[in-house]
């Protein structure tokens, strides 16, 4: 059953109008938010992030953050999925064909709940082979990074460009060549035994799984940095690993054809996922 602005349809009648802002401009926000055996994971965290993201950009949502994470937690519960992923999506709604937001008069609210599965269990040992991408992240100065927009055509565009590659996953840097993040999550190395990410200055999206990666890091008595990087520190780190709601914490074994550390999941690396599924069993919003 998929919400959409206070009503259930089943997949096959779910429909917005094609004049949707979301459909025709990109104009809107959204959330992917992971439950685990009946607990939303971090689902005050995910809206604290989508009513933020809606702030910057004019976006009136017509539900208060309570009646929000209601209608989340009901949608989760018609759908009797135990673990499943949340896709939360705010658009300007129904216009016309002009890009005026003023011609947009009702907020168009999506609630989807369906399974994901990014990426076989085995590689979760195994490790992806990644590569730098091309195509850079947007400055900072342009259009903030840690708004959660519909638009992603700058990561499709990545996406499309590691696919050509045969490459699971393409690291996207900013204009200045620093290291942002992946795709579709964010990034982490090892050296000499300290965890490193770039900060959220560099141009990335501030991640609820890197943020609580980072939290059981530091609770774990492991040293965290959050500072710039480069290509070079990427190639010569001892670990290398992704996170993100529906990847978690998946290891890097190899980069641009640079094996990193003994090409299988480090040691820190499998620790951090360890440490993250024991949080999920505790640190969510109940479904029943």
């Amino acid at each position: 059953m998929i919400y959409i602005n206070g009503e259930y349809f089943e997949k096959e009648n779910a429909k917005i109008s094609v004049f949707d802002h979301g459909f025709l401009y990109g104009d809107g926000i959204f959330e992917g938010i992971r439950v685990y055996n009946n607990l939303i994971f971090r689902l005050n965290d995910h809206l604290l992030r989508l009513y933020e993201s809606a702030k910057t950009i004019a976006l009136e949502i017509p539900l208060s953050f309570e009646e929000m994470n209601q209608a989340v937690i009901e949608t989760v519960r018609k759908n009797g999925l135990a673990s499943c992923y949340i896709r939360l999506v705010v658009s300007r709604g129904y216009g016309d064909m002009g890009v005026d937001p003023r011609k947009c008069k009702k907020t168009t609210v999506v609630i989807i709940v369906t399974q994901i599965n990014i990426y076989p269990p085995e590689l979760y040992e195994t490790g992806l082979s990644v590569a730098i991408s091309a195509a850079r992240r947007m400055r900072d100065d342009m259009l903030s990074p840690r708004i959660k927009s519909l638009n992603y055509l700058s990561n499709v565009m990545a996406k499309i460009e590691m696919n050509r590659q045969g490459m699971a996953e393409g690291i996207m840097l900013n204009s200045s060549g620093y290291v942002t993040e992946a795709t579709v999550a964010n990034i982490f190395i090892v050296k000499k035994g300290e965890l490193l990410t770039p900060p959220k200055s560099v141009g990335l999206l501030e991640g609820i799984t890197r943020n609580t990666i980072i939290e059981l890091a530091k609770d774990a008595g492991i040293t965290v940095k959050e500072e710039l990087f480069t290509a070079f520190d990427l190639y010569n780190a001892d670990e290398c690993f992704l996170t993100g709601t529906a990847s978690e914490v998946v290891p890097v074994v190899s980069i641009d054809g640079r094996i990193i550390g003994e090409k299988k999941a480090g040691p820190m690396s499998r620790r951090l996922l360890e440490l993250f599924h024991v949080r999920t069993t505790w640190d969510g919003t109940k479904v029943i």
